[in-house]
């Protein structure tokens, strides 16, 4: 009983050494409890898409579009490969309706018709939506007809998605996501249908003056030059 007391009588007196006593208990714990954070997996960012884009540069302003290659590969392809040959070059939007769409890709200034390579796969199905703004492939009316020809949705047109059973749809493949003040200029134009093969033609030709792979990180800023200080007067 005596040396319980003088135990716990040297405790109260000595706190220092009774921590020091319970030190390397806590010391096992602290160093166990870093080990289980450390073996923990690091986290990894997701993989940031870059999506190609294009610029249009036509008579009424710069159209930049983004291209949705993961989900319209195919579509995608080709028209990178007509962009990147030329083909859109002095074209123009033949076909506006302002409650519609507004068409283009396929005839020059002078309604001469573009050749063109095999028609592609239709890729309606791909889950993106005719909505306004969007950028879709033109076709006849096999659903894989489609070759140069576009149009830019002016409105919401989903009539014109992929239905399963019913409408095999018009594929969309891009969207508008600078110059939407320019495509809506376009769709006010004024049109006539007087030309044979023509329909809602614009009486003044809206042309499409070239038509490039954009990188927006390549633009060149213009750098403002400090005027040269004025001469002290003696």
């Amino acid at each position: 009983m005596r040396a319980l007391v003088l135990s716990i009588s040297f405790a109260l007196f000595c706190p220092a050494l009774a921590c020091a006593a319970t030190a390397p208990a806590a010391s096992a714990a602290k160093s166990a409890a870093t080990t289980a954070v450390a073996a923990e997996p690091a986290t990894v960012a997701p993989a940031v898409v870059v999506k190609p884009q294009v610029k249009f540069t036509t008579t009424m302003g710069d159209i930049i579009i983004e291209l949705e290659s993961e989900r319209a590969p195919k579509s995608v392809a080709n028209f990178l490969m007509y962009v990147k040959g030329g083909q859109y070059n002095d074209t123009v939007f033949h076909r506006v309706i302002p409650t519609f769409m507004i068409q283009g890709g396929g005839y020059t200034k002078n309604l001469s018709y573009k050749s063109t390579l095999d028609p592609i796969e239709n890729e309606a199905s791909n889950g993106l939506s005719n909505l306004r703004g969007t950028v879709a492939m033109a076709r006849q009316d096999d659903p894989n007809s489609a070759t140069t020809q576009f149009f830019i949705n002016v409105v919401d047109n989903k009539f014109l998605n992929f239905n399963l059973g019913g409408s095999p749809g018009y594929a969309v493949f891009a969207r508008v996501i600078s110059g939407m003040d320019v495509v809506d200029k376009i769709r006010a134009v004024k049109t006539d249908s007087l030309t044979p093969g023509f329909a809602d033609k614009p009486l003044e030709p809206v042309i499409i003056q070239s038509a490039v792979v954009f990188d927006p990180n390549a633009e060149v800023k213009p750098v403002e030059v400090a005027a040269p200080a004025a001469a002290a007067k003696k």
